[in-house]
């Protein structure tokens, strides 16, 4: 079983709460706000984005290279998660 469909509430969890961080974002652009606040509740769903991505990645890499006894598989998987690292650290 797919480590995304293993942890799938606790992944649907995280989502749910960005999608609520974006909506009241989108909510604060419609009012006056302070640029703070509004500066503070885009840091707080970048926070959430890449707390998603570690759980994502540990999963990754437990399950694909750790666990994986096949080699091929595990250089494979490390090149998958070495172009996702780069893409999103740019």
């Amino acid at each position: 079983m797919s480590h995304t469909i293993r942890d799938k509430q606790k992944l649907k969890a995280r989502t749910s709460k960005i999608q609520g961080q974006v909506v009241a974002l989108n909510k604060m652009l419609d009012e006056p706000h302070e640029c703070s606040a509004v500066l503070q509740q885009i840091a707080a769903i970048r926070g959430a984005v890449n707390g998603l991505m570690r759980e994502v990645i540990k999963g990754h890499l437990t399950d694909h290279l750790v666990h994986e006894e096949d080699v091929s598989k595990r250089e494979a998987d490390l090149d998958v998660v070495l172009n996702v690292l780069n893409a999103y650290v740019k």
